[in-house]
C-alpha cells in the first residue's frame, strides 16, 4: 500500500514514553497481524480531534493506537478509572496522557470531559469508543452509541473523525481471555472517514435530544465504513442492549 507523506509533528507530541511504548508494542503487534490502513491521510496531522472507532475485541485499543501512530499522531484514550489504581500502570497511563473515566455510577475525581477538553487545548488526538464497551451485536456490527464522543467534539469545537476496523477478532475474539499467536499473521483492515458533519447541532443546547441525534449520525458514519470493509450490509436496526435484556457494560 502506498504510504502517504505526513507533515512533521510538534516535537512535544512524540515524547520518550511514547517512543518506548511503540518500541515495546509494535513488534508484537506486527507479529500478530498485518495491517492495511485505508485513507490515513484523513487523520488530521495537526490540532486536536476526536477519533471514534467501532469496538468488538479487547485488543482493539492497541490496534487502533498503532494505526493512529502509523498515521503520524499520538493517541490518547478514555481509560477505565480502575486501571489507574494499579501502581506501575498508573504511572505509565499518566505519563502517556491517558484519561481516567468511571464506567458506571457517579463520576469521581476530575470530570473526564473536562480533562479531554484540556487535551484538546493541547492539540492532542483523543480516541473515544462511542459504544462504551464491546458491541453486543451478535454479528459484531456497531450497536447503539453513547454520547461522550459527540459531546466532547461539540463542546471543544474540534473535528470528530469516524473509523472502522475489521479482523481484530481473529487475533482476540470478543470476550476471549487469550490471544492467537499462531501463524499465519491475521489481516486487519482499518479505515478512517471524513469528519462527521455536526454543523446542524452547533449552537444548540447539548441536551439529550441533541446529543442522541448527533450520536446517531456518528454511528451511521462508523457503520458505513465497516460495511465497506466487510462487503456486507448492516442490520436496518442498530442493536440496543436495553431491548435485549443485556447490561450496558461488562462481559455477558
Amino acid at each position: 500500500m502506498r504510504r502517504v507523506a505526513t507533515q512533521p509533528k510538534p516535537q512535544s507530541e512524540r515524547t520518550f514514553i511514547w517512543y518506548l511504548l511503540a518500541t515495546l508494542a509494535l513488534p508484537l503487534m506486527n507479529w500478530l497481524g498485518r495491517y492495511d490502513i485505508i485513507d490515513r491521510q484523513k487523520v488530521p496531522q495537526r490540532g486536536a480531534f476526536v477519533l471514534a472507532p467501532n469496538h468488538y475485541s479487547e485488543i482493539d485499543p492497541v490496534v487502533m493506537g498503532a494505526a493512529v501512530w502509523y498515521s503520524g499522531r499520538v493517541p490518547r484514550f478514555m481509560a477505565k478509572a480502575s486501571l489507574f489504581k494499579v501502581p506501575v500502570l498508573k504511572a505509565l497511563l499518566k505519563a502517556s496522557g491517558q484519561i481516567p473515566v468511571e464506567r458506571a455510577g457517579a463520576m469521581r475525581g476530575n470530570d473526564p470531559v473536562a480533562a479531554a477538553r484540556t487535551l484538546a487545548k493541547q492539540e492532542s488526538a483523543v480516541v473515544v469508543y462511542p459504544e462504551g464497551t464491546l458491541t453486543r451485536d451478535p454479528d459484531l456490527w456497531p450497536m447503539r452509541g453513547k454520547t461522550g464522543a459527540v459531546r466532547l467534539a461539540l463542546e471543544a469545537g474540534i473535528p470528530l473523525i469516524p473509523a472502522a476496523h475489521w479482523g481484530t477478532q481473529r487475533i482476540m475474539a470478543r470476550y476471549s481471555k487469550s490471544i492467537s499467536f499462531w501463524p499465519p499473521r491475521k489481516r486487519v483492515v482499518i479505515k478512517f472517514g471524513d469528519p462527521v458533519d455536526l454543523s446542524a447541532f452547533e449552537g444548540r443546547p447539548l441536551d439529550s435530544q441533541t446529543l442522541n441525534a448527533a450520536t446517531a449520525v456518528l454511528m451511521d458514519a462508523i457503520t458505513a465504513l465497516l460495511e465497506d470493509l466487510r462487503g456486507e450490509k448492516a442490520p436496518a436496526e442498530r442493536w440496543d442492549p436495553s431491548k435485549n435484556n443485556q447490561k450496558e457494560t461488562g462481559r455477558f
